[in-house]
């Protein structure tokens, strides 16, 4: 084997690809699963769930601190505990189940994109996707995210093949796939491919080939065989609470309302988009501007009419929250693969992460700048007491991180290899210096409380502030409510004004453990 040099990096690239798209799904999906604490309100929530379903042992209903959770369906819940119960309770063994199904999705997907395309669109797809800062967050994070996302695709995967083949067994792996959805996260897994492939066959005037798939008596049997089973055992144990918790609250009125105040204009996925695309936003941009040739044969009528639901239809719903559009990044990651060969500058490739870097360099001074203007005073503890955070060695990783993205840009590669260097780069950017230093600030604080109370076998309340990862930690059930005379409360620093006397025994960037010695009368 000819030793790498500057001359023929671009042939090893090429066609050792698919190393280094394992290398990027490592360093994306894996590195340092284990090393950042638990991100409130979803991660801990997710995990204190699982802790308490492990710790009564009760499998079928979950709850939070003590009380009945409908938020989800169980299999993610399942899939942790298992976890748990191999590597410990522990942020690893909390999110490895995110990473496999992450990992999972990007390997099918690839698999499917060199079947309806080619090695070279589907190695550049399955790039984009791994290394794309919104799937590399839920891909590293205990919430049920990245399993339904990998249950969506293979869904929309198989239908696809089952249209163009007609075999029998795509269909039923269809159904199977949407039934693991539902068990994931609802309805939504059966929406997504059930109106999609409506359009499409619209389109296509072939309504009769759709019915006679949707209602496949095998399938629907495969499809209740997978998800009725826990649904039926959920209503047996709850009754009505159950439908009018999990289908009417957290997903009728998700849509209908604005719910627990994620709400946002018609534009509110425009910037998420730009945004959860990093590195790639360049391209994505390029992409769109060949909108008026993805409609030119029936495999990217397929991804735009997948991917343009997606978007639309959260785009009018009541409740916005950034992850809702991942459903539908999968075929848009094709489409960016599609139009890549229109990129003639390479300033597309590493613009977008070159702006984040200078963003994130003067990050501390653009902090400390905007201080005086900030009306919440926890925000503003957080910014003065976690100052140190952001010193030297912050913006050295970041400097030396630049400094590698420039000399790709400099080199005489091509964009292809440019691309895989850049996601790199991006990947080492934010695993390895942004989630880090920013989860010190949020998280690390609310973690080494609850290991504090732990040791010293303290019992608290919470007060003026919800981190279910805190009962993670103390492996503890933590009442929310106002603080008796007496008790010991974990708060914000901001709430200690309403209380008259108090002992104080843990602070850190804005969060302190007291104990109320009398509280302030109202």
């Amino acid at each position: 084997m000819k030793p790498v040099t500057a001359n023929n990096v671009e042939d090893y690239v090429e066609r050792y690809g698919l190393l280094f798209l394992g290398f990027i799904i490592y360093l994306s999906f894996f590195f340092n699963l284990g090393s950042v604490p638990l991100f409130d309100l979803d991660e801990g929530a997710f995990s204190e769930a699982t802790r308490e379903m492990l710790a009564s042992g009760n499998y079928i209903t979950t709850y939070l601190g003590g009380e009945l959770r409908f938020d989800k369906p169980i299999l993610i819940y399942w899939l942790q505990a298992v976890s748990v119960k191999l590597f410990g309770l522990n942020e690893f063994a909390l999110r490895l189940p995110s990473s496999l199904a992450a990992t999972a999705w990007v390997l099918i997907f690839y698999k499917f994109v060199k079947y309806i395309y080619d090695r070279k669109i589907a190695l550049l797809s399955a790039i984009f996707m791994a290394s794309a800062l919104q799937i590399s967050v839920i891909a590293k994070a205990a919430i049920a995210d990245a399993l339904l996302n990998l249950c969506i695709a293979s869904s929309m995967f198989a239908i696809f093949l089952y249209i163009q083949t007609e075999k029998k067994l795509w269909l039923y792996i269809t159904f199977a796939a949407i039934g693991f959805g539902v068990l994931t996260k609802g309805p939504v897994a059966i929406m997504v491919p059930f109106v999609v492939t409506f359009i499409y066959f619209a389109l296509k005037r072939d309504l009769l080939f759709w019915l006679k798939s949707v209602f496949n008596p095998i399938g629907i049997l495969i499809f209740l065989l997978i998800a009725a089973p826990w649904y039926w055992l959920e209503y047996q144990d709850q009754g009505m609470k159950f439908i009018e918790g999990f289908f009417f609250k957290h997903n009728l009125s998700r849509f209908e309302n604005s719910f627990e105040g994620h709400s946002g204009s018609f534009l509110y996925y425009i910037p998420v988009l730009l945004v959860g695309t990093m590195p790639h936003t360049g391209i994505l941009l390029v992409a769109f501007s060949q909108l008026k040739t993805w409609f030119k044969d029936e495999r990217i009528l397929f991804l735009t009419l997948w991917f343009g639901f997606v978007f639309i239809f959260f785009s009018f719903s009541g409740t916005k929250l950034p992850h809702y559009v991942i459903y539908g990044y999968t075929p848009l990651f094709v489409l960016m693969a599609l139009g890549f060969e229109k990129i003639r500058s390479s300033l597309w490739i590493i613009l977008p992460v070159a702006i984040l870097m200078t963003a994130l360099i003067f990050l501390p001074e653009i902090a400390q700048a905007i201080l005086p203007t900030i009306k919440d005073e926890f925000a503003k503890a957080l910014i003065i007491e976690g100052k140190e955070l952001f010193g030297w060695r912050y913006k050295m990783e970041i400097a030396i991180l630049f400094a590698a993205l420039l000399i790709v840009w400099k080199m005489q590669y091509s964009n292809f290899v440019k691309v895989v260097f850049t996601s790199i780069i991006s990947i080492l950017l934010i695993n390895g210096t942004v989630l880090p230093t920013y989860a010190a600030l949020a998280q690390q604080p609310i973690k080494d409380a609850a290991l504090f109370t732990k040791k010293h076998k303290l019992s608290v309340v919470m007060w003026g502030i919800n981190m279910p990862s805190f009962m993670v930690y103390s492996q503890n059930l933590v009442p929310k409510r106002v603080p008796k005379n007496g008790e010991i409360v974990l708060t914000k620093v901001t709430k200690l004004k309403e209380i008259e006397s108090y002992q104080p025994i843990f602070k850190k960037y804005g969060i302190v453990i007291v104990r109320v010695n009398k509280m302030k009368n109202k």
